[in-house]
């Protein structure tokens, strides 16, 4: 019994001598993007792009508004870029309607200077959120800037090219 008593204490002090020598680990924050996505409740296909978001490692806060297009005027979405939701990234891009997962995360890694951020206007056939079978229609995912204007960001003319 004594034996074994100088092994547990022995076993103790390794413990405590390794702990303090070891560099103190501070928590990582987690690596996911966060999306704050904005819709109306009754939306099915918003639910899918939320879906779609998050599988594609967002970390995504789904919020039911009653005045959608109030949210899309304060964030600068000219009617014409609209679409049934709207996100908007922690740094406070905005990304309107069904944007492929994989573009935001490469806009997000490097946001072109004075972007505002990303739209799909409209919701295009077999885009995130809005896929029906194997149906298709190609689309231009457009770069929204502070000035008002636009550029094309990404033409998808296959499914595929999305995800």
């Amino acid at each position: 019994m004594y034996r074994s008593f100088l092994i547990a204490i022995a076993a103790l002090i390794t413990t405590l001598a390794l702990s303090a020598c070891a560099e103190p680990t501070e928590p990582k924050e987690s690596q996911a993007q966060h999306l704050t996505t904005y819709k109306s409740a009754t939306c099915g296909c918003c639910k899918v792009w939320v879906d779609h978001a998050r599988s594609s490692g967002f970390e995504v806060v789904a919020k039911d508004v009653d005045d959608l297009n109030g949210v899309k005027k304060q964030h600068g979405i000219e009617p014409r870029y609209q679409s049934c939701h709207t996100s908007v990234s922690r740094e406070g891009y905005v990304f309107e309607g069904h944007v492929p997962a994989k573009l935001i995360q490469q806009f997000l890694q490097s946001p072109p200077k004075g972007a505002l951020g990303l739209a799909v206007p409209g919701m295009p056939l077999g885009s995130p959120g809005m896929e029906m079978g194997d149906r298709f229609t190609p689309y231009q995912v457009m770069q929204l800037n502070k000035d008002g204007s636009s550029v094309v960001y990404a033409e998808i003319n296959a499914a595929g090219e999305q995800f």
